[in-house]
């Protein structure tokens, strides 16, 4: 089983108005977009637009298979 990584404040994220806001190092070490809209989001814009088009249907990307799969889908 795979172990989480410890979030490190100010590498990771960091705090704003008591909210936690990722950075774009974290986002992409992550792998995939979320669809939630991200300050520092990393992909692009396609992507972005697709991520959160799932993520209103109901059917968020969790992992970074499913985001390959919503690229390949996009680009065709």
């Amino acid at each position: 089983m795979k172990m989480a990584k410890r979030l490190v404040e100010g590498e990771d994220y960091y705090l704003e108005g008591g909210l936690y806001v990722f950075t774009g190092k974290y986002l992409l070490e992550r792998g995939y977009c979320c669809g939630s809209r991200c300050r520092h989001c990393p992909y692009p814009r396609a992507a972005q637009n697709e991520a959160v088009r799932r993520r209103l249907e109901g059917h968020p990307i969790r992992s970074p298979a499913e985001f390959e799969a919503a690229l390949k889908a996009v680009e065709q």
